[in-house]
């Protein structure tokens, strides 16, 4: 065990702690399957309502649309005009389809965390962050070398136009930071936003409950953790947001600087 809860009157579980993320499994036959538990619901549930939402959207598309139809819409147009049009250029519209599934699956896999009686994002597993932040940077490499070819294009990434002398001493920082700081930043900072938020709610929720469980003299301060938590519930909503356009604005920001002709 990572971690322990303290168990107090009324079988709250406070502190919160790292097990807390490992939820058991949802069937009845894999009381310790990790493979599907409810991170692993929440995730398919994201992804079928994406895909249903698009599709109903668009199943009839009128000149004048429908509220489904205009949702959808301005979606589309927020992620292609102000994140692949205007991080990539013209280019970028080829762009905006994958970075507007990527806005969404991940601010919806975000919105969880705030969602009541779920309050759990899947984003604040590793895991998750980690396998994005890879598809992000196997295809900003790979639209690089399509469009530069293999050589011109890794020149280009790690050869700045710099003194030849000094190109020993740049090339190993260029590696570091566009091939191995890039996904390791991607995945991170949005994995740590989402679990900080969740152990967050959790310290305030759950520790109202263990205040009264304690002594009922202790309501007043419960009631003030109750209130914390409807205060950080609002915040953690701006940050889902945020972090879900970071991560889509980085994304496209990579693959401009593998399109660019120059450093």
């Amino acid at each position: 065990m990572i971690g322990q809860s303290i168990v107090l009157a009324g079988e709250v579980p406070f502190p919160p702690s790292v097990e807390d993320f490992y939820p058991p499994s949802i069937l009845p036959w894999g009381a310790h399957s990790v493979w599907f538990t409810k991170i692993t619901f929440l995730v398919w549930l994201t992804t079928a309502a994406i895909i249903v939402f698009f599709l109903a959207s668009y199943r009839k598309p009128k000149l004048v649309p429908t509220k489904k139809q205009w949702l959808a819409e301005s979606v589309y147009g927020f992620v292609r005009n102000n994140i692949s049009v205007e991080m990539i250029g013209p280019a970028g519209v080829r762009f905006a389809p994958y970075l507007t599934t990527l806005f969404c699956f991940i601010l919806l896999n975000n919105f969880w965390g705030i969602v009541p009686f779920v309050q759990i994002s899947p984003n604040s597993h590793i895991a998750f962050p980690a396998f994005l932040a890879v598809i992000s940077y196997v295809m900003f490499i790979v639209v690089g070398i399509r469009h530069h070819g293999f050589a011109k294009y890794f020149k280009t990434a790690l050869m700045p136009p710099a003194p030849w002398f000094i190109l020993p001493l740049l090339i190993p920082i260029e590696f570091f930071s566009t091939f191995l700081v890039r996904p390791f930043s991607l995945a991170v900072r949005l994995f740590a936003n989402m679990f900080a938020g969740h152990m967050l709610l959790l310290v305030f929720t759950l520790g109202g409950f263990a205040m009264i469980n304690a002594n009922a003299w202790f309501a007043p301060f419960a009631v003030v953790s109750w209130t914390m938590t409807i205060a950080l519930t609002f915040l953690e909503f701006l940050v889902i947001v945020l972090q879900a356009y970071v991560f889509t604005v980085l994304t496209a920001s990579y693959v401009q600087g593998a399109l660019a002709d120059e450093h």
